[in-house]
């Protein structure tokens, strides 16, 4: 689950807020339990357990099914989610003029990948899923949501940088998560980005998400395949390169060519990763994120 620091994302805040209803997700993490289940570990009664499972039924982080029990169907509450992610608003660089460049993800340039793998539209999927000659159909251009096991997609953008302007942060961001055949939370894969041949680093995903619908995934695509990725960004400082303001690669913004025409930047799941998970990459009408995938460059 990937949480915003606005108001859409109080329901959840406040569902966490409360030691009772902590101690219930650590509980759901273990087994699946009915209300007088939890009532007897949490030593409450069940309607005030009922109250939580409530609010965090609401917050769409737990469900409840209805099973036969002994005594009739009896509704036992379930975990529905194993991470939640926050994004915080990103830090704006005053003092940096920049190029921004967004680049949908349908219009790579250049690709060598395996199955499972497909792409789709807003529409429709484009050709048929698990063979890779399809992502040179024409239609491709209008891809929103493409997904590979291995191997790499890559993409190109220009260089606008003048010869009198330094440049002094690259910074790269895109929605993406593995790729399971249908979808698993807890299904890690190495991805690894290089920018123009110099490998920028390696980021393991740790899953493909279909626990909850994404905000922009459109309401003909199946529920049970994956909705959503975690927005990434990678930028390349004089200190390193990092991602979400982790350590990625000692890779730094000095290290960069900075007068080649074009800029050519990779996704790649290796052959001999240590987890070869694969990619799926989420466009502006698909998954949570509103965005392609943008290129900024920050420069004096």
């Amino acid at each position: 689950m990937q949480l915003e620091i606005d108001e859409s994302s109080l329901v959840v805040y406040q569902a966490l807020a409360s030691e009772v209803r902590i101690k219930i997700i650590q509980l759901l993490s273990k087994n699946k339990m009915n209300i007088k289940e939890l009532a007897e570990e949490l030593n409450i009664s069940s309607p005030i357990v009922t109250k939580h499972i409530k609010k965090l039924e609401d917050a769409g982080i737990i469900k409840t099914e209805k099973i036969p029990g002994k005594s009739g169907r009896q509704r036992i509450s379930i975990l529905k989610v194993d991470h939640i992610e926050i994004n915080f608003p990103k830090k704006i660089f005053h003092s940096f003029a920049s190029y921004e460049t967004s680049v949908p993800i349908g219009h790579y340039t250049d690709f060598d990948l395996k199955p499972t793998c497909g792409i789709a539209s807003e529409k429709e999927f484009i050709g048929r899923v698990d063979e890779p000659i399809y992502f040179m159909d024409p239609k491709r251009v209008d891809a929103e949501i493409l997904w590979f096991t291995q191997g790499f997609i890559q993409y190109n953008i220009p260089n606008f940088l003048k010869a009198d302007e330094k440049l002094q942060q690259f910074e790269i961001s895109l929605e993406l998560s593995s790729e399971f055949p249908f979808s698993n939370d807890v299904w890690p894969s190495d991805i690894t980005f290089s920018l123009n041949g110099l490998e920028l680093g390696t980021w393991t995903s740790p899953g493909d998400f279909a626990d909850t619908r994404g905000k922009f995934t459109p309401d003909w695509w199946p529920h049970n395949i994956n909705q959503y990725g975690l927005l990434k960004t990678i930028r390349i400082t004089s200190h390193g390169t990092y991602i979400d303001g982790d350590p990625l690669s000692p890779v730094l913004v000095e290290d960069l060519d900075t007068s080649c025409d074009r800029w050519t930047f990779r996704i790649e799941v290796k052959e001999d990763a240590k987890h070869v998970g694969g990619a799926s990459i989420f466009g502006k009408k698909f998954g949570n994120h509103d965005q392609d995938i943008v290129f900024k460059l920050f420069y004096l």
